[in-house]
């Protein structure tokens, strides 16, 4: 009697059991905890080194001053000019991050709001360099200063101390 098809093929049952007791064993356990964050530099530190400078390079490619002998236009004119703004405004995205990390939020409310401001006008400025787009650049760095103003009248001037600074 010839045998059928189906019997010529390995069952897979035993398979997909071992693949399904694997699976619902590794639902049962917990995830491993997070990596612990280390701030390296203080707030005025981060401040200095790491978001003035790229936040001067966006403000120093945009727009336009009127001097004595004319009109100068900001804008970058060569590829590298442009990627310098490009890797500023990557800075200035990935430091909105870096202010939200456990030890450097001082609240989870509006400095979490600011730091997602930061974090999207970097973003913006980036693309905005990416097109080569002297327009959006000088808008995106009207929202990165908006964004700046914001967070120094509220934790600059009117800082909050942290329990470890009394």
């Amino acid at each position: 009697m010839p045998r059928s098809q189906s019997s010529r093929t390995p069952s897979r049952a035993p398979l997909l059991g071992v693949a399904l007791a694997a699976f619902v064993a590794g639902c049962g356990q917990d995830a491993p905890p997070p990596p612990a964050f280390e701030a390296v530099h203080d707030m005025k530190e981060t401040m200095n080194l790491v978001l003035d400078p790229a936040a001067d390079v966006i403000w120093d490619s945009a727009g336009q001053v009127i001097t004595a002998e004319g009109v100068e236009d900001l804008a970058p004119t060569t590829e590298e000019e442009w990627l310098q703004v490009v890797h500023a405004a990557a800075v200035l995205a990935e430091s909105g991050n870096l202010l939200m990390m456990p030890s450097r939020a001082l609240d989870q409310e509006d400095w979490v709001e600011i730091s997602r401001g930061l974090t999207a006008a970097g973003q913006r400025a980036k693309a905005a360099a990416l097109a080569e787009d002297a327009d959006a650049l000088f808008a995106a760095g009207g929202l990165l200063y908006n964004v700046c103003v914001s967070c120094h009248q509220q934790y600059w001037v009117n800082r909050p101390v942290r329990p470890s600074e009394t």
